[in-house]
């Protein structure tokens, strides 16, 4: 008798799409997650007629978009038409909580939550840091994106991942482990930190778009742009969702040691005054900042009702 080894690591032949077997075709239904038979591996069907079964992926392999018109708020500072409906509607999904609910004693401080736990507006603003950056061109765009610790990692990963390029994390020392560059220390509108990048990251000659979900005074900005210059590389563009113009961040990047960085652009979506005060989400008053687990649910109802009057 012959005995025949299946090798199931090989590819196997390709066949034209109309002649597929009915066999195959009731074979890539199923939705279990850990069965790794071979049309796991090459089955592109398998994600077409997946893709079809869940709405939601839609979300997630949205086609690319039009980046909407840019308008120049300043030398070198590069900011999209906020009259856009697709920025209009990144500018009302942006709570905004007052002192007494937020972790720093800031008249406004934006709850980046707001994009996160929308898919279709979190994808939005992806979409629009993709298109600016594909736009470019191998050539002239970016060859690494870096994002700063913590919210910069929200936005960095899937913006390097649409357009097939590296993401650097910028940690707040202590965090990273290896061989390490340190920022040294710089002052924030909150505190004074110290931020590192890994040795090996980022080498001479890279372009790096720097990315965080906001610019404020810039002090976090800097503290990058001096991280990859240390490095040889440079700084591609700083880009930020939002942008609070009162307090000059652009311009101190551009201003910082006698102009070192003028020549860098600045790219942000939103201005804070398209914001709005009525996105302010403060909850009644007396509500505790910190409720129990048990407590959670009959809050967030108390919440919500309160905001539906």
């Amino acid at each position: 008798a012959r005995v025949e080894i299946l090798n199931t690591d090989a590819r196997p032949p390709r066949r034209p799409h109309n002649r597929r077997r009915e066999s195959d075709r009731a074979a890539i239904h199923h939705t279990h997650r850990r069965h790794l038979t071979r049309h796991h591996r090459y089955g592109r069907h398998y994600l077409r007629e997946r893709r079809r079964e869940s709405p939601e992926e839609d979300v997630v392999m949205s086609p690319s978009v039009a980046l909407p018109a840019t308008k120049e708020l300043g030398p070198k500072h590069f900011c999209l038409d906020q009259a856009d409906d697709g920025v209009k509607t990144i500018a009302k999904s942006l709570p905004w909580y007052g002192p007494k609910y937020s972790p720093h004693d800031v008249p406004s401080f934006y709850d980046v939550s707001g994009i996160t736990e929308d898919p279709a507006v979190f994808q939005l603003v992806i979409d629009f840091f993709v298109a600016r950056y594909r736009a470019q061109g191998p050539e002239n765009g970016p060859t690494h994106i870096a994002g700063f610790d913590a919210r910069g990692f929200l936005f960095g990963p899937p913006i390097a991942l649409a357009l097939k390029l590296p993401f650097v994390m910028i940690r707040k020392a202590g965090k990273l482990p290896g061989v390490l560059v340190s920022s040294g220390k710089y002052v924030t509108e909150y505190s004074t930190d110290e931020t590192v990048m890994r040795v090996g990251a980022i080498s001479s000659g890279d372009r790096v778009v720097l990315i965080d979900d906001l610019i404020a005074t810039g002090g976090t900005a800097l503290a990058g742009f001096d991280l990859v210059d240390q490095l040889g590389a440079s700084v591609h563009e700083f880009a930020a969702m939002v942008s609070l113009p009162f307090l000059d961040g652009v311009g101190k990047i551009h201003a910082y040691r006698d102009g070192k960085y003028v020549d860098v652009p600045c790219f942000t979506m939103v201005d804070d005054s398209s914001i709005g005060p009525e996105m302010c989400s403060d909850p009644p008053e007396g509500t505790p900042r910190m409720v129990s687990a048990e407590d959670a649910a009959a809050t967030a109802a108390k919440i919500k009702a309160a905001k539906a009057k």
